[in-house]
């Protein structure tokens, strides 16, 4: 959702007016996307959830979901994903101007171009949306993700850490898989190394998976100026990640959001290649060597983490 915010500013510019967003509910838009101008409403796709069976699952699913975009008379629909029955529930839909990649048989769903090469697949999806954008003719205005964040957001998180002296550093414990996990042993390892340079008050983030991650670092490197912001909304995690000094943690959406709210990132890559669509990541990577028997993660050290923030921006070396 963070990767696709310029893409959504520059559809909405395009169309003249704000756009419809169809997504699932895991990408957390409607916390994400709060304040965003660009984004009139949002359609949740419910297909594959964990533990269930989604309201769009199977063909009579996608029935349903065609017949709930018909109603809604849309103009025009933009798939910036591959999916082709997702394609052809827009064309039963009765939606009038169709484009999309265009992917293979997508292709003959879709009534406008540009059609995109199966190889831009290979291609982070950053970087897929934007070359369909460019070969449309359609302009970005933000050469990478900003995220708007609400005065709402702003003052829960004012009220929030009202105890919390400034400045402090948010620390991103949350995986969205074991094997992007560095682990409680890493992050109290750092934590001291962070005190060390200076940096005394530090807020772990993470999701209510975290929940005994959390109180395991704090056993491990002491509870002195640490807080746990854990389970909180997405759009105050973003109110938070801004008035951070910097972020550093595992590679995950709150990493992505620190990054698009301009803060220095330095991000954990052990599993993936390194992102390259914000110059605010500073990334800290290993790549995996199944020759090892490990995932990369487990060959980023606490030393090379303090190294990267030491050699980093200015304001990051010490407090």
């Amino acid at each position: 959702m963070i990767w696709h915010l310029p893409h959504l500013r520059a559809l909405a510019a395009a169309a003249g007016a704000p756009v419809t967003l169809i997504a699932k509910p895991r990408s957390a838009a409607d916390q994400l996307l709060t304040a965003e101008p660009a984004v009139r409403d949002i359609i949740w796709l419910d297909r594959n959830p964990d533990g269930r069976r989604g309201r769009h699952d199977g063909l009579r699913g996608l029935l349903r979901l065609a017949a709930e975009l018909r109603v809604r008379r849309f103009d025009a629909v933009v798939l910036l994903h591959h999916s082709v029955s997702l394609a052809a529930v827009t064309r039963l839909a009765g939606i009038r101007l169709r484009a999309g990649y265009g992917y293979g048989a997508q292709r003959w769903l879709l009534n406008r171009g540009p059609v995109m090469a199966r190889s831009m697949l290979q291609r982070h999806q950053f970087q897929r949306a934007t070359a369909w954008l460019h070969a449309a003719g359609i302009a970005m205005t933000d050469d990478e993700p900003i995220l708007t964040i609400s005065d709402a957001a702003r003052q829960a998180v004012a009220t929030r850490l009202a105890g919390v002296a400034r400045p402090f550093v948010a620390i991103g414990i949350g995986a969205s898989e074991p094997s992007r996990q560095w682990g409680a042993a890493g992050f109290a390892t750092l934590i001291h190394g962070l005190r060390a340079m200076g940096w005394h008050r530090l807020v772990l983030l993470g999701g209510l998976a975290e929940v005994a991650l959390a109180a395991e670092i704090r056993n491990l490197a002491g509870d002195d100026g640490i807080t746990v912001a854990i389970g909180w909304p997405l759009n105050q995690v973003a109110a938070l990640l801004a008035e951070a000094a910097f972020y550093v943690g595992n590679n995950t959406g709150v990493m992505n959001m620190a990054a698009a709210v301009g803060i220095p990132t330095c991000a954990l890559f052990g599993t993936t290649p390194v992102f390259d669509h914000s110059r605010h990541i500073i990334p800290i990577a290993s790549p995996p060597d199944p020759a090892a028997g490990d995932d990369g993660m487990a060959r980023i050290t606490p030393a090379a983490v303090l190294a990267a923030i030491a050699e980093g921006p200015p304001d990051l070396g010490s407090q």
